[in-house]
């Protein structure tokens, strides 16, 4: 792929498919929707409006870190608080396809309100090959995949939805973001699921569960860092497991690591991760998140498993 044809090409198509209207980025931070919004940036200056919606799912700092990112390349991004939204949408909810389908209708009830009130016309939205070709496979339902999962953007919200990077995969997209000068900390960011943290929630998703598996991501990417994997990442169990506290028995939170080496997300193979640093995540976790009492550390390839939990 010639990266700056790419890119001058997508700019241009961007333009004469908005022509004078407006148009709305969904950015979330990562590398996909971060390369969509600088892609339409370029191509409609303040025709643009962005917004990063806070649903309370994200990691830590994760708001904060990008509007300060995107504020640096001369980019205004709107944060948007919708954490009461989406825990009211997944409250009581377990099944994993309930919750992804109780995200993604929250997630674009949302954009349409946002739609409304910029008058945008569009949405630019940062789909990629992988996301299409796993949702019509069966192999999981990407929140984003409209057409598969029986939403209408047009007719239920309102607005209509442009995909520049729909036949990327991942490592080029990564090159498209370093083309348009995205810093390393976005270009070569790990993926992270549209459902964020509610995808590595095992059982219903509470504010309480999803600081405990944002806690433990935390020390999972910063003691994984140095490995440099494809993606790494903390899994909140349902069940809890037994453990000791001032010589008494407790029960607690059982967190699964799961780090993974891949190209384009389609297959993947266990991280192998020194003994030494295994043993230094569960006692960073298990010290840290008092209320975790077990770790472990999963060896399942993709396939049969899908990376991420849900």
């Amino acid at each position: 792929m010639n990266t700056t044809k790419f890119i001058e090409k997508q700019v241009e198509d961007i333009r004469k498919i908005v022509g004078k209207g407006k148009a709305i980025s969904a950015l979330s931070g990562g590398v996909d929707s971060s390369a969509c919004t600088v892609l339409a940036h370029k191509a409609l200056g303040d025709q643009l409006k962005v917004i990063f919606i806070d649903d309370g799912l994200m990691r830590a700092g994760e708001p904060e870190e990008v509007g300060r990112i995107f504020a640096r390349l001369g980019i205004e991004v709107e944060v948007i608080d919708t954490k009461k939204d989406f825990f009211s949408a997944l409250k009581g909810k377990v099944d994993p396809e309930e919750k992804r389908k109780a995200f993604r209708y929250t997630f674009y009830k949302i954009f349409g309100r946002e739609v409304l009130r910029s008058k945008a016309v569009y949405l630019i939205q940062g789909t990629i090959a992988a996301d299409i070709i796993e949702t019509k496979g069966g192999v999981k339902t990407q929140h984003n995949i409209l057409e598969q999962i029986g939403i209408d953007p047009e007719k239920g919200f309102g607005f209509k939805v442009i995909e520049p990077l729909k036949e990327l995969f991942k490592p080029q997209v990564r090159e498209v973001a370093r083309e348009l000068g995205l810093p390393e900390s976005i270009s070569n960011r790990m993926p992270f699921p549209g459902p964020a943290l509610a995808t590595r929630i095992i059982g219903e998703v509470t504010p309480e569960r999803v600081e405990v598996v944002r806690k433990a991501t935390r020390i999972v990417e910063a003691e994984l860092a140095p490995l440099k994997p494809f993606q790494a990442f903390a899994a909140l169990m349902s069940d809890r497991g037994t453990g000791i506290a001032d010589g008494k028995r407790k029960f607690g939170h059982v967190i699964i690591i799961r780090s993974v080496e891949s190209t384009d997300a389609m297959t993947a193979q266990p991280t192998q991760v020194p003994w030494d640093i295994l043993l230094r995540l569960s006692k960073r976790i298990t010290t840290e998140i008092p209320d975790v009492t077990r770790v472990a550390y999963e060896l399942t390839s993709k396939p049969p498993a899908t990376i991420e939990y849900i």
